[in-house]
């Protein structure tokens, strides 16, 4: 089960051999577990036979991309290959009394860090659907061509959707400058729902499996509301660090129809209705 570059790597680095290797639920996509040395040291690897040749490689760049050291706790990648990615454990504690708000503001700090133009230095993926990220100018056409047009385009050629949703589709691509205000490139973490909103061995805001890019803030906090709203004192406190545009909160579906899409893609037409609903919202 373990790798032998893994085995190798322990002892290459003074770990000792791998005494245990224990299963952690929870992913969907991958396999994790914890790794224990004959040192007492431990470490978290994840593995996955059927994953795309660079898909742990790009997930290392995201990871050390996150690693600004204002923003959330990001585990740092040690070892990856076609299969498998080995990288510090966070040893994840009970939430801090606080964790909400200072999760709120180092995600704050985290979007403070921009870029002059939208993308990321590398295509990557959001889940195992790829993710390209091409360096745009403009935001508005990063999100349609990149987010939503990628997507959509996936799930026709896949039979997902039919030609009637397609073009509803594009045609909310080409409104997009009248429905969302314009904003700079933000660093994300890109594929913000609370399986992927962790704690540190201190009980403090932490961060796995990212999608990392430089994009809009907007869409990532609307994310966070996808499959059930963080608490409000999350929001609260990432307003109090970094201003928000006014109604915010409303554009999260449009946003979100990235991360629908993706699911329809992912998993089947059980998603469609809801990429429907938006739709209908915005004829």
């Amino acid at each position: 089960m373990i790798p032998p570059p893994v085995q190798s790597w322990f002892v290459q680095n003074n770990y000792g051999s791998v005494v245990s290797a224990r299963p952690v639920a929870g992913g969907c996509i991958n396999n994790g577990m914890i790794l224990e040395s004959a040192s007492g040291k431990t470490l978290f690897l994840k593995t996955n036979h059927q994953a795309p040749a660079d898909m742990f490689a790009r997930e290392a760049d995201g990871l050390n991309a996150l690693r600004t050291g204002d923003g959330p706790t990001v585990p740092r990648p040690l070892l990856w290959g076609s299969d498998f990615l080995l990288m510090e454990d966070l040893a994840p504690s009970p939430r801090q009394s606080d964790y909400w708000m200072e999760f709120g503001s180092r995600m704050a700090a985290l979007h403070a860090h921009t870029s002059p133009q939208f993308g990321f230095a590398h295509n990557n993926y959001i889940g195992s659907t790829p993710q390209p990220n091409p360096w745009m100018d403009d935001g508005f056409a990063f999100f349609a061509e990149q987010r939503l047009g990628f997507q959509t385009q996936l799930a026709y050629d896949s039979e997902w959707i039919g030609i009637a949703d397609k073009t509803r589709l594009e045609q909310l691509c080409a409104r997009l400058p009248n429905l969302i205000p314009a904003q700079p490139a933000s660093l994300l973490h890109g594929d913000l729902w609370s399986g992927n909103a962790m704690t540190d061995s201190r009980g403090a805001s932490a961060l796995i499996d990212p999608a990392a890019h430089y994009g809009w803030a907007e869409a990532e906090l609307a994310m966070t509301a996808l499959f059930g709203a963080f608490p409000e004192a999350f929001y609260r406190a990432y307003e109090a660090a970094r201003a928000l545009e006014a109604g915010y909160r409303s554009r999260f579906p449009l946003y979100n129809l990235y991360h629908l899409l993706n699911h329809v893609n992912l998993f089947g037409r059980s998603y469609l209705g809801q990429v429907q609903a938006i739709l209908s919202h915005y004829d």
